[in-house]
Formats: C-alpha cells, structure tokens, sequence
C-alpha cells in the first residue's frame, strides 16, 4: 500500500492565510494531515491520499453537494455527510474558489455569532 505524502507547506501557508481571516479559527493534526476548526467543529481538512493527490474536504449548502459531485475533477463525493465537499488541490486549483468555499464552509460551522461577522 502507497504511503500518503505529507501535505507541502505551500499549500499549508495558503490555507493558513485564508483561515487566519476568519474569526477564531486553529490548526491542527488529524488523523491524517491538517485540519482547521472552529470551536470543536471541523471547517476545512487538508491531506494527501495513497495515490499522491492532495485533497481538502469543507462544508458546504446540501443542495449544492451534488451538483459539485457533477461538476467532476476537481471536485468529489466524500461519503462523510450530507454536506461535505471535496476537491483536489493541484496545479490548477483556483484559490480565489477556495477562499469563497471555505469561508461558507466557516458560516455553516461556525457559532452563528461568529458567523454573522464573515461576509462572503
């Protein structure tokens, strides 16, 4: 079995800059790779899979789930909620996306006073 690769800290000093604007939010290890929350609720997880993609999973609108299922690469079903996107981060990944992604991934676990002070 392949092993999974750590996660590059480029992509970690990416997702820190986003994650640093929005209110309360801390990183730390997960099972495997990284992961950013809010109180004890999960807003992004970052990691590397077997077959050396990275990936980060977030919350997202669960009528919105399956249309970015549809969409294809790079976006994938998780099996891990009703609400739970994921996308592969590679070359070709548009940050400006991520950053409106998480950010609603943050309002959807965030403490709704939190909330309120993240605008989109």
């Amino acid at each position: 079995m392949a092993q999974r690769p750590d996660v590059p800290d480029e992509i970690l000093d990416r997702l820190d800059a986003i994650m640093d604007e929005l209110p309360q939010t801390y990183r730390e290890g997960a099972w495997v790779g990284q992961r950013w929350r809010v109180g004890s609720n999960t807003v992004a997880h970052v990691f590397g899979g077997e077959d050396q993609q990275f990936r980060i999973v977030f919350h997202g609108d669960p009528d919105e789930v399956a249309a970015y299922e549809h969409l294809g690469h790079p976006y994938f079903r998780t099996g891990w909620g009703a609400n739970v996107i994921g996308m592969i981060i590679d070359d070709e990944t548009d940050w400006d996306e991520v950053v409106e992604m998480l950010t609603d991934s943050y309002r959807i676990q965030a403490p709704a006073s939190l909330a309120a002070d993240v605008i989109r």
